[in-house]
Formats: C-alpha cells, structure tokens, sequence
C-alpha cells in the first residue's frame, strides 16, 4: 500500500484546520494517483475538472471561515451506480449507454456533497453489482494491490472503489453491498469495508440489484474514516468514534459453514488475530449459527438477488442484452425461471432463519470470522465459467450470512505487513450499527499493535 501524508480523513481534516494543506492539494494528490497505476480500470470517469473547481471552492470558503464541514475539499469517490444529476448510471455496463441522464444526485452523493467532500470520480463495479470477483470486460479489471505481476482480482462488486482506497485515490468512497459488495473487495485490498443495516442509508438513486438485500456503505482506510463517511450518508452528524474497551468484550467467533475451505494465507493470521483480541481481554466463544448452513439450499434458485434483479432488468435483456457480460446476464437469467412460490419461499426461509439466528447471537457483542476464505485469487484463474463461479460463490459465502441475516457488519485487515491481503469480518445486530463501528475501531487497534 502507497505512503499517504495523510492517511486517514482524521489526518486529512486537522491538516485543513491547521493551514498545513489545502484541499486543492488533496485533490491533485488524488487525481495524479488515480491518472496512473490501476487509475485508469479503477474508474470509469473521472471529475478532474470539476473537482479542481470544488476544492478551490471548499479552499475560500474555510478562508472565509464558512466551510461547511471541518472535512470540506477532502477527496472521495463514489460507485458507479450513484446517480450524479446529468449523468447517466451506467452501472459498470455499457448497456445502458443512451439513457436519459439522473435528473438529480442520489441523496447519499448530495449529503457527501453538502459537508463539502469533493466527489473526484466514478468507480469502477461488477456490472450490475451482480459478483463478488470483480471482474469487469467493458472498462477492464483493476488489480488488488497485492502481487500485481501476477495480477491478483479486487474483489466485487466495489471493485474500483477498494483499489482507490488502497491506493490513495481519495480518502475513501461509496460502495453497495448485497452479498458482500463492501466486504470483499476490502477483503482483498487490504482495507476497511463497512455494510450498515439495510435501508439505514437511503437506498434512493442507487441502481439496485435487490432491493430486498441492497445497502449502502463506505470503502476507507480506518474504521473511524468509514465511520464518518458513514454518518454522512445517513444524515447524522459526525462525531470522534469512542472505542469499546476489549476487556471483557463477548466475541462469538463463528464456527459453522464459514470455516470450510479457509486458505493458510487467511487462517494464519486469522489464529493471530484471535490471540491477539484474547490477549487484549475479549472473551471469545465459538459459536454455530443455526441454519446458515443452508443458505445454498435456500438461494439455490437464484434466491431474492436473481429474482429481484431480472425485474428490474427485463426490458434492458430484451433491448440490449447482448450488450451484458454473457456471465452476469446468464446470472440474472435465473430469476425469469423462478415462480412466485420460489420468491415467496425464499422470503419466508429467510424470516425463519432470523427468528432462529436471533438469540444464538444476543448474548454476544459481535460475531467474528473471516471475510472471506481466499487470499486474492489469480485474475487468470477465473476464466473458465466452471471457476468463475466457484470462486465466486467462495468469495460470496461469508459475507451473505449478514445480507441474509439483515444485520450490519465490517471487514478489517488483519494480515502482516508483506502478507496477502486478509479480512477479519465482525457482524453485529440489526441496527447495532454504531456500537459495531465502536467494537470495530478497538478490534482494529488491538490488531495493529
């Protein structure tokens, strides 16, 4: 991962405060990382005219003493399925290329906005934020920053906005998370992936894939950067995140179905972040949730994703869908064979497994595994269809125990420096947000030393 003179928006916003730098400076900084590297397949626009314009702006305005935010001119960038008002969403495809451009900025873009972040680009996604590998053949694959000789995938569906963070091109940014959307690339990338509660952030002026699962969060380099992007988003007001004390901590950590099939690259630093949250005096349990075994079995149809999202897509599948990636199209394809009873079965197993998750969980303050089983696997390595999806599904299984259990969760590095990128995920309760981000921020910590 690049040196940052700021690395974290912490740093960044005191820098501003201080006069020791200038959001015009921010930016720049920002657009040369992104103008070069993985820039180029990291984004599939970027606003460098624009943003330049913002952050002289932001500059005068904090002379003046009128800045909006004390983060007013900071860098970020958002996915591209935000609307931005005159733009059209492309959502990562190029099917879409001819529709009528957002009328308006999705609520989450304007609230960035409002407190002064400069927007300086569009990331790079899955099409259709339907796959965990983020592989993209319109606008090319950005590579995860380790092992780029080799050419290693970010993760998806955030593909572009994990690689930014990591490598500086802004302090963070918007991404989704269906299935893991957030998690993962962060998982690969070696940074911090943030899934609030469904419908926490408003989901308005996002392209969906499920509406039944879809939410919105924040890619950065710190737990507390994604706290404040967070807050942003969910039109509350920033404040400095407060760690939970370790000691005493009740961590389940989770044993059955997200254990299997674990990589060395992940389960060695695994044990060692375990040891080191028991060291700092968190009582850790194991723990099995019941049912999640089955979560296959209940989406083996295509589930509420395949379902929900061929909907939505249907009229685009008959104008232009030999414009798609043949595999995310044939992904979609699956929700035209399922019956109402199909969709309706799905939503009723998905409400039993809550009710049966529900007070296997309540006595703990967080549920810990990791966010995926697999160091970032070859690019070359997923060519194959048959790959393809098993890697996928691989990369997929952990994360999806949250979207399925409608609860918010994080990822966060846990690997050694040198190391392969690997994430530890914490899973809190339904609206347990800001005391996950509190227990996150002392787990991150206590990993860090």
């Amino acid at each position: 991962m690049p040196r940052h003179a700021f690395p974290t928006i912490e740093d960044a916003a005191r820098a501003l405060e201080a006069g020791t730098t200038t959001a015009e400076a921010l930016v720049e900084e920002a657009l040369a990382r992104a103008a070069e590297g993985e820039g180029p397949r990291a984004f599939t626009a970027l606003h460098a005219a624009a943003a330049r314009a913002e952050a002289r702006a932001m500059d005068a305005l904090r002379r003046a003493g009128r800045a909006p935010s004390r983060h007013a001119g900071i860098p970020v960038t958002i996915k591209d399925l935000f609307d931005e008002a005159g733009r059209v969403t492309m959502a990562g495809s190029v099917a879409r290329e001819g529709a009528a451009p957002a009328a308006a900025d999705a609520p989450v873009v304007a609230r960035l906005r409002r407190a002064g972040f400069v927007v300086i680009g569009r990331t790079n996604m899955t099409e259709f934020a339907f796959s965990g590998l983020g592989v993209n053949p319109h606008y090319g694959t950005p590579l995860s920053p380790w092992d780029r000789a080799t050419g290693r995938l970010p993760g998806g569906s955030s593909s572009g906005a994990g690689v930014a963070a990591a490598d500086g091109m802004g302090f963070g940014g918007l991404g989704s998370d269906t299935g893991g959307s957030c998690r993962i690339p962060a998982a690969l990338c070696g940074v911090v992936g943030f899934k609030p509660t469904a419908r926490r952030v408003p989901l308005a002026g996002a392209f969906p894939l499920s509406t039944s699962l879809d939410s919105i969060g924040p890619l950065a380099r710190s737990v507390a950067c994604c706290a404040v992007l967070d807050a942003v988003i969910a039109g509350e007001a920033p404040a400095p995140l407060a760690p939970f004390p370790l000691a005493g901590l009740r961590l389940g950590i989770l044993t059955n179905y997200v254990e299997a099939d674990l990589e060395g690259e992940v389960a060695r630093p695994y044990a060692r972040a375990l040891a080191a949250l028991e060291a700092a005096g968190a009582r850790l349990t194991e723990i099995a949730l019941p049912g999640i075994e089955r979560i296959p079995e209940i989406n083996a149809k295509g589930g509420l994703t395949a379902s929900e999202a061929f909907h939505l897509h249907r009229d685009l599948i008959i104008a232009a869908g030999t414009r798609y990636d043949p595999r995310i199209l044939k992904r979609i394809g699956r929700g035209e064979r399922m019956s109402a009873f199909d969709y309706l079965e799905v939503l009723r197993e998905r409400a039993a497994l809550i009710a049966a998750c529900a007070p296997a969980t309540a006595p703990f303050d967080a549920i810990l595994c990791p966010s995926v089983p697999l160091a970032p696997p070859p690019l070359a390595a997923v060519e194959e269809e048959g790959e393809y999806n098993r890697i996928n599904l691989l990369l997929l299984r952990n994360t999806t125990v949250a979207n399925m259990l409608d609860r918010c969760a994080i990822s966060l590095p846990m690997h050694a420096p040198g190391e392969a990128p690997a994430g530890l995920m914490l899973m809190g309760e339904h609206g347990e947000d800001h005391r996950l981000l509190r227990i996150a921020a002392a787990v991150e910590a206590a990993l860090e030393r």
